[in-house]
């Protein structure tokens, strides 16, 4: 088996529950699909690196089980009887967007019959802690509004909230302090936040040079990336200086072919129109050249990741939506999402 061929087994299986149930699982066939539309010369030196990278970035359901399972007898969070605190516990279920707050909650509820005999329909009580639950803070944007508008319209005139992720960016963690302790501010409560996070990943632009996120060194120098920076833009591309490897890299010339892949073929995604302004080369964002994410969980790949991971219709044969996606993610919009809130 040849070294490509050796990659693309490897990346399909540390991607094989992405979306299960709802997408064929994915096979070195696929990948290579959508590995094919990069350019040929830097293919392997590309799969190399983004095998290396998926490995600790693909979050699985069975690394979120681990760490809400632990947190359920984690003494700093629920002392030394956990089975009363989870019974005064108010686990919310207030995500507006998405679905990702509920698929976390029932996880959650499974666990606690599991390790404590009780269920989330048991729990609550007033005067007592009030949980929020979800996968990833990205720019932070999306729990900032949700716990924002709780806080301003449902929230009691005093709370302790435990906020749990998984993993949070520290830009969108910045902001999302910044903007509940406004809301706290405006609605003259007193409400205090404590974080919980398994990972933290490095994205400010202060701290560009140690950043953990794809943030190139240069715009490669190419027509439709050159088109691209060419055009206004608000927070233009400032470009990081190259150092040592970090996670979740595994050297400076692989991460370098990460982003440079990713920022040419993001550019020609959005050559062929039909992109909003907001979803750059690397990702959903306000600056640069697109936020720059990497991490993928098992449910869905945010559109923080650059556009040609997830971007994309397999059936469509023009236009920008031409691009074979890796990852077809779901979006807001999706059947799922807008009716699932109300049919559970």
């Amino acid at each position: 088996m040849t070294e490509r061929q050796n990659l693309l087994e490897s990346i399909a299986t540390t991607i094989k529950t992405y979306r299960k149930g709802e997408l064929p699982e994915p096979t070195a066939q696929h990948v290579d699909r959508w590995v094919s539309q990069f350019t040929p010369g830097n293919q392997l030196a590309f799969l190399r690196e983004f095998d290396h990278v998926m490995k600790s970035q693909f979050i699985t359901k069975k690394l979120v089980k681990s760490f809400l399972r632990n947190l359920i007898t984690n003494e700093k969070l629920s002392g030394t009887d956990p089975k009363s605190y989870w019974l005064k516990a108010n686990v919310l279920d207030i995500q507006q967007d998405g679905q990702s707050q509920s698929a976390m909650v029932d996880i959650f509820d499974k666990l606690l019959q599991e390790e404590l005999g009780i269920s989330l329909a048991e729990c609550g009580q007033e005067d007592s802690n009030f949980i929020y639950l979800d996968d990833v803070i990205f720019s932070g944007g999306r729990i900032g509004t949700d716990l924002g508008d709780w806080i301003r319209k449902s929230a009691p005139a005093k709370a302790s909230v435990q906020v749990i992720v998984i993993a949070w960016h520290t830009l969108g963690r910045f902001h999302l302090g910044k903007n509940l302790g406004t809301a706290v501010t405006e609605s003259q409560k007193k409400i205090d936040f404590t974080y919980w996070r398994l990972a933290e990943i490095e994205n400010r632009k202060s701290y560009k040079n140690s950043s953990e996120v794809l943030w190139p060194i240069e715009a490669p120098n190419v027509k439709v990336v050159n088109d691209y920076l060419a055009l206004p833009h608000k927070f233009p591309f400032d470009p990081r200086t190259p150092g040592a490897a970090r996670d979740p890299f595994s050297s400076e010339a692989g991460r370098q072919i990460l982003e440079r892949e990713f920022v040419i073929a993001g550019a020609q995604i959005r050559s062929q129109g039909q992109v909003a302004d907001v979803n750059r080369p690397l990702g959903h964002g306000f600056f640069g050249l697109g936020f720059g994410a990497t991490v993928v969980t098992y449910r869905n790949c945010p559109n923080n990741c650059p556009l040609a991971l997830w971007w994309g219709n397999p059936d469509e044969v023009s236009g920008a939506l031409k691009w074979y996606p890796l990852l077809a993610r779901k979006n807001y919009s999706s059947p799922e999402n807008v009716f699932g809130k109300f049919f559970k």
